[in-house]
């Protein structure tokens, strides 16, 4: 009996044993694995914007869909600070709330001449310039004043055979013989004159049909001139042209009323209408270019002249979410927001801006009407509270890979590479266009080069690193 009460207790012992270890065991590979990473969806880097819900082939290149793992998703995080601290801080907030914003317009324009007031003045006839009444461009003139004199010799003999027919007394001969002296561009005046004084009058003046200046002098004295051949262009100031430079943010219409004002008129407007809006695109600044006509009688205005231009009157863009302007943060990714939450807590808010007006912002996208911003004291909670690290992160630095290949292409922003297989994402040997983070220098087609890569959903495929194969790596 004694001994059969041993054997139980050792068997006993043996088996508490045994139970001990594989628990051991159990507990121990237990704590080795990790938990298994949940996979969102999976995507092609080349074509980042299209999402897939299993693994595979991507259907526009013979390579594996990548898969995008929830913890590799940025976290919006926040802070809290207490009522006292926000008092001490001196936060003060703001509703985001719908207002009708003005849209402001400020642009430079400079002064030109009125194009369609341009006349030019043409020799009536082949001869010679006699005599010049104005011998420099930029003259003033006035309607009716003397600009040239020329002798016409050709005129000699049509008007003495004009006179000799008058002589016979037969007006039909006498209609017909005055219509050839027309048709040779003879002036009215002239065959007037030769009327009157029944001699020949191979000399006609040339005068200023407007008040204006002359901006193109085409001739000299003395100088042989073919019939219809430009002497002069004359111009007026009573309406000039400002050409209008505005950046593209900014907007103007067709047939607009704006004011203008020169510093050489102190507190005078001026005021015109938007004629075109010009096709061109100035290519050094980068702005857009109208004309508007402005009336100048008392011809203040000159050619080359700056203004400031401003609209009549602005129009309203349609009640939308605003913000005051203090409110946002600007960072290197865009504009930032402070929302204040319940329980004195402030969760930081990435937001797209639009129109600024009288101190307040258009807020295109990331808040909600009712919600409320910090307008006063983000940045001392920036630093007070150590709110960078509850900021929005960058994202993180993602895997790199590496592979080897030969440049097809290169650009400034781009490579092409005609690469071999990269076992670490399953893809096989094959040419494919890569961006590329920095410009790279002492690569050119055809060369073998290696490179290091990450793969992102918004950007693609990203090389770091470029160099021609057999240099040290990174």
């Amino acid at each position: 009996m004694k001994k059969l009460t041993l054997s139980a207790l050792a068997l006993s012992l043996f088996m508490a044993a045994a139970g001990y270890w594989a628990g051991r065991e159990q507990a121990s590979e237990g704590a080795s694995q990790k938990p298994e990473r949940r996979v969102l969806y999976w995507y092609d880097p080349m074509v980042p914007g299209q999402r897939f819900d299993k693994p595979g082939k991507s259907p526009f290149m013979e390579m594996d869909l990548v898969p995008r793992y929830a913890d590799e998703e940025t976290q919006q995080g926040g802070v809290t600070v207490d009522a006292r601290q926000q008092q001490n801080l001196g936060m003060r907030t703001a509703p985001v709330e719908r207002r009708a914003l003005a849209s402001p317009f400020s642009a430079f324009a400079t002064v030109e001449q009125d194009e369609r007031s341009v006349e030019v003045v043409p020799a009536t006839a082949t001869g010679v310039v006699e005599k010049l009444f104005v011998r420099a461009t930029g003259q003033q003139v006035k309607a009716g004043e003397p600009l040239a004199r020329l002798w016409i010799p050709q005129w000699t003999a049509a008007q003495q055979a004009y006179l000799a027919v008058r002589q016979l007394g037969d007006s039909a001969l006498s209609n017909a013989a005055r219509e050839r002296l027309a048709l040779q561009f003879m002036p009215q005046e002239v065959i007037a004159l030769v009327e009157r004084s029944g001699k020949p009058q191979p000399r006609v003046t040339l005068r200023a049909s407007r008040n204006g200046y002359v901006t193109k002098l085409e001739t000299r004295e003395g100088a042989q001139v073919a019939a219809t051949a430009p002497l002069f262009e004359l111009a007026g100031l009573d309406s000039v042209w400002l050409v209008v430079d505005y950046p593209a943010s900014q907007t103007l219409e067709p047939a607009s009323e704006v004011v203008a004002r020169s510093e050489s008129w102190p507190g005078e407007w001026f005021t015109g209408r938007v004629s075109e809006l010009l096709p061109t695109l100035e290519s050094g600044t980068r702005t857009r270019k109208a004309r508007v006509v402005l009336d100048n009688p008392q011809q203040k205005l000159r050619p080359g002249m700056y203004l400031t231009v401003q609209r009549a009157k602005e129009t309203a863009v349609p009640s939308r979410l605003a913000i005051p302007e203090e409110a946002v943060i600007e960072t290197s990714n865009g504009g930032r927001v402070l929302v204040a939450q319940e329980g004195g807590r402030f969760a930081p808010v990435n937001v797209t801006t639009g129109v600024h007006s009288d101190g307040f912002v258009e807020v295109l996208a990331g808040l909600k009407e009712g919600e409320r911003v910090v307008t006063s004291g983000q940045f001392l909670i920036d630093s007070e509270a150590s709110l960078r690290s509850a900021l929005p992160q960058e994202a993180a630095v993602s895997a790199s890979y590496a592979g080897e290949g030969v440049v097809k292409a290169l650009e400034a922003d781009s490579v092409t590479l005609a690469h071999g297989p990269i076992a670490a994402l399953n893809w096989g040997a094959m040419t494919m266009d890569f961006a590329l983070a920095r410009p790279v220098t002492g690569i050119r087609v055809g060369d073998k080069v290696t490179f290091h890569f990450t793969v992102d959903e918004k950007a693609g495929a990203v090389i770091t690193h470029l160099m021609p194969a057999g240099e040290a790596k990174p």
